[in-house]
């Protein structure tokens, strides 16, 4: 058991889209990453997935709505959307 610091582990790496394994459980992982610009459009059919912003924002386009996310805020995407 350890605790993980965000700011320190997003300070080990610059690249964008490349996500990093900050840690496990329950069989599934937590990724960081970093993004900047567009990001293509896709879905997962057996997963959800969680998408918390710690800096900045960024627009999840969806096909009836656009979800704003800022910093401080998650959004939980169910599988298959």
């Amino acid at each position: 058991m350890r605790k993980i610091n965000l700011a320190e582990k997003f300070s080990l790496f610059t690249e964008h889209w490349s996500p990093k394994i900050a840690g496990e459980l329950n069989g599934q992982q937590v990724k960081l990453v970093k993004f900047q610009g567009e990001f293509v459009w896709h879905h997962h059919e057996s997963e959800d997935e969680l998408f918390y912003v710690v800096k900045g924002s960024f627009d999840m386009h969806l096909r009836d709505k656009i979800i704003t996310i800022n910093a401080g805020e998650f959004l939980i995407m169910p599988r298959g959307v």
